[in-house]
């Protein structure tokens, strides 16, 4: 099983993380729940790249699936563990989506993160780690990228689902 940092940071399954970030990702607005979880004050995040908070134990190739989704001006779902200010780590499972103005341009990404279940976290852990494990094999980091991109697909193409159907599955 994947190990993340520090202690696990639980919250209440009933509550629900909030932020938005400009297109280039930089945070614009942060709930208090995520403000709480994450262990940061509004006007250290206001700003800040939103990977901020990204934990070491999130394999690249999700956020490049993430990324390429909502490019295409599609949403995602997505098991994230995150990484606190200091150094402790929660697991959610986000819902982000682009937002649009009147003329339908993508002006801005909304994320939407609720509660991971510890089963759904125990099995998406043991892919992540495996991903993570084909990232590190190389040297190079876009050749680590590209394999475990692959390596994903493979993943995905076995099941016969993409990655929204199978997140729904854990």
């Amino acid at each position: 099983m994947l190990v993340a940092e520090g202690a696990q940071r639980p919250f209440d399954p009933d509550r629900i993380v909030v932020s938005k970030t400009n297109l280039k990702g930089h945070i614009q607005y942060a709930n208090r729940m995520f403000l709480d979880l994450a262990e940061y004050d509004e006007r250290d995040l206001l700003g800040q790249p939103h990977n901020v908070i990204r934990s070491q134990a999130m394999p690249r190739c999700i956020f490049k699936l993430l990324w390429d989704r909502l490019m295409a001006g599609r949403e995602v779902f997505a098991y994230v563990v995150n990484a606190t200010k200091n150094n402790n780590h929660y697991w959610v499972f986000a819902h982000v989506t682009p937002s649009r103005n009147a003329r339908g341009e993508v002006t801005s990404y909304h994320s939407n993160r609720r509660h991971a279940r510890p089963e759904a976290i125990a099995k998406i852990s043991e892919i992540y780690a495996m991903l993570l494990a084909v990232e590190g094999s190389h040297q190079n980091r876009k050749e680590g990228l590209k394999a475990s991109t692959e390596k994903l697909e493979e993943i995905l193409a076995e099941l016969g689902m993409d990655y929204d159907e199978f997140v729904f599955t854990l």
